[in-house]
């Protein structure tokens, strides 16, 4: 039987659906599963032939066990997550014609962003689990641009669930604030919170704090669909296998993901599915927010002041999912990263011993790419073939591009795209020459749907967030 255990060690395990419906640990850690399941060769050689959505079913067998959720059940519940994309199977676009450099699209489902596919089972899956319990749930997320509009997606019209997208005013693009706030049902209340200096950390800072308090957050039935939920993670394994699989010659060939890395939750899902048996290696690629690149090339995790960047998504400075990358790097040492998490909230800054180093970049390498890196990327690549990347793809590809010595010539590797560039149009604007219109790639038509229909947001002061939080969730539990 599968546990899920926090990566503090200080509360005790409990099953999935526990762990899915509370989000953080009651000791304020994040959940990982017990076992991680070792899968042999020829359990692999049978998924090799498997569509998006059957492996996703095999995948996530191995972390739900049927007494939890029926394999029947588990089955309806992924079928169900997937009706309203336009491809299912992500499509692989090669960039060369020797079949080495791939570009992995992960954004065709229905708010054309990769957070699409696992919100949506996310949200089914808790839903079957309230239905079943006769329950009810809040639901709080901070966003820095692409959650929000998917959770907003997936829980709209749910009775037994109240969202609230949080994110910081001024610092998504309107396309991805429009995606929030014209969703049109009442139990989706988005919130532009102003102040945020820090932008989306800042509202990471009052969730945590919400989720702290156990005694409140069982009395506001408090939960989140932020990557610090398990469940997300465990679905964003499935892309790495089913890449694998499709790029890979042969069953045992070492494969290289470039992610754009930010507050480290699809990373991790690459984490587990390597700890699953998959022969893969990583490029976290960041942004000029180098939190994640000075663990991976210093040793050293320190918060810094947010820097704005063209690929806002992963503008993170505290990636929190580095909790959970630690558990697994330290073979499951909860004590130690019980003390890393509190010497960070103390000083702002873990120092790494070289043998725990070690551990943490085995099989990874790291690199920073600048906002002109990520133009001059989206205009080579549109240029020369008509390719258009969003600026989160581009720091993947342009990641790969800096570091791409760094590994055996002959090993192919796939950049992650996470985002439809229509998202992006002001920022598609600064790599086309002066006068030129958008590219056809650069609109979508439910994007421009969304310009025409009547927005619902709310906003408030940073510093009011968490008592007008309080006050909205109260008042939605007593109506």
């Amino acid at each position: 039987m599968v546990i899920y255990r926090s990566t503090r060690g200080l509360s005790p395990p409990v099953p999935f659906d526990q762990a899915v419906l509370e989000g953080f640990s009651a000791d304020g850690g994040l959940f990982v599963p017990d076992p991680v399941p070792r899968l042999s060769d020829a359990r692999l050689q049978h998924w090799r032939s498997l569509g998006y959505v059957d492996l996703a079913k095999e995948v996530m067998s191995c972390f739900i066990d049927p007494e939890v959720v029926p394999k029947q059940d588990l089955g309806r519940l992924l079928d169900d997550s997937f009706i309203a994309f336009e491809h299912p199977d992500p499509p692989l676009v090669p960039l060369d014609k020797k079949g080495q450099s791939w570009i992995l699209e992960l954004f065709h489902g229905p708010t054309l962003s990769f957070k699409d596919i696992a919100m949506g089972f996310m949200i089914r899956i808790m839903d079957y689990f309230l239905d079943r319990n006769d329950e009810r749930l809040s639901l709080i997320l901070a966003t820095t641009g692409d959650t929000g509009p998917a959770a907003a997606y997936a829980a709209a019209g749910r009775e037994r669930i109240n969202c609230w997208p949080l994110y910081p005013a001024g610092m998504i693009s309107l396309e991805q604030e429009l995606q929030m706030t014209t969703v049109g049902a009442e139990n989706v209340c988005p919130l532009a919170v102003q102040g945020c200096s820090n932008g989306g950390d800042d509202l990471d800072v009052v969730v945590a704090r919400l989720f702290g308090d156990e005694p409140l957050k069982k009395r506001l039935k408090l939960s989140s669909v932020n990557s610090i939920n398990i469940g997300r993670v465990l679905m964003q394994t499935v892309h790495y296998f089913y890449a694998y699989f499709r790029v890979a010659a042969r069953l045992g060939d070492p494969l290289i993901f470039s992610i754009p890395a930010g507050a480290f939750g699809n990373f991790c899902g690459g984490a587990l599915a390597r700890a699953m048996g998959l022969p893969i290696q990583f490029i976290c690629a960041t942004n000029k927010n180098r939190t994640l690149h000075r663990i991976f090339s210093q040793g050293v995790f320190a918060k810094r002041p947010l820097r704005h960047s063209l690929s806002s998504a992963i503008d993170i400075v505290v990636p929190y999912n580095f909790w959970r990358f630690l558990y697994l790097a330290s073979g499951g040492d909860a004590e130690l990263v019980n003390r890393a998490v509190v010497e960070f909230e103390r000083d702002g800054t873990v120092q790494f011993d070289d043998a725990l180093y070690d551990k943490l970049r085995y099989g990874v390498v790291s690199t920073s790419v600048s906002d002109a890196r990520t133009l001059s990327t989206m205009s080579d690549l549109f240029q020369r073939t008509g390719y258009l990347l969003d600026p989160h793809g581009a720091v993947a590809v342009a990641g790969a591009e800096q570091v791409r010595e760094k590994f055996a010539g002959d090993i192919a590797w796939v950049s992650v795209a996470t985002a439809h560039p229509a998202k992006f149009p002001e920022v598609i604007k600064q790599m086309m020459p002066a006068g030129r219109q958008l590219p056809e790639a650069a609109l979508h038509p439910s994007i421009e749907m969304a310009k025409h229909a009547g927005p619902k947001v709310s906003t408030c002061r940073l510093e009011e967030l968490e008592h007008r939080l309080q006050d909205e969730i109260e008042t939605s539990l007593r109506g």
